[in-house]
Formats: structure tokens, C-alpha cells, sequence
């Protein structure tokens, strides 16, 4: 059961950080920060909830980590290509802002 939450911390965790990174210049400073600023909340995370290091769980995140960095690319692609308003590179801000145009 630790390792299903553990999977739906990385996955959820990494959305966001994919549609930032979708945003900017590829191999630019603010991209390469896009990809690593989660990883250590994914470490700690992993000491907090005694995951373990055990070999199994690494092909596990580092897949649920690409599959949240993939799915936040695609909503930001989604995003750009319906709405008709500029869009920045926070996904929270970015709902936000939609939310209150709507009002």
C-alpha cells in the first residue's frame, strides 16, 4: 500500500513541474530546474513513509516521475492550443486566473 501512495505522490507531484518545464527553452537553466526541483521531495518522502530503497520501487517512481512530467506537458499543449488567453508557466496561477474570468 506505501508504494501505491508512493506512485500517486510522484505522479501528482510532477504534473505541474511538467507544465512549467513545457513552457520554457529546452536544456535552459529554468528547465533543468523544472525536471530536478521534485526529486528531493520525492526523497524525502520516501525516508518519511519508510519506503525502503529496495531495487523494485526504482522503476516504479522513475516511471510514475515521467508519466507526471508527460501528462503536465500535455495539459499545457491542451491548454495553449483551447484557451485563447496567454498562459504562463504555473499551472496553479494559470487555473486561477481561469477561475476568476469565469466569475
Amino acid at each position: 500500500m506505501k508504494i501505491f501512495f508512493a506512485i500517486l505522490f510522484v505522479l501528482l507531484l510532477n504534473i505541474p513541474f511538467g507544465y512549467w518545464r513545457s513552457n520554457v527553452k529546452r536544456f535552459s537553466l529554468e528547465w533543468v530546474f523544472a525536471i530536478h526541483t521534485p526529486v528531493p521531495f520525492i526523497i524525502a518522502f520516501r525516508i518519511f513513509a519508510d519506503l525502503g530503497w529496495n531495487f523494485y520501487t526504482f522503476p516504479i517512481l522513475i516511471s510514475a516521475f515521467f508519466l507526471g512530467q508527460f501528462i503536465g506537458g500535455r495539459i499545457f499543449f491542451y491548454r495553449k492550443r483551447v484557451e485563447k488567453f496567454p498562459l504562463t508557466s504555473c499551472l496553479v496561477w494559470d487555473v486561477v486566473k481561469e477561475s476568476q474570468r469565469k466569475r
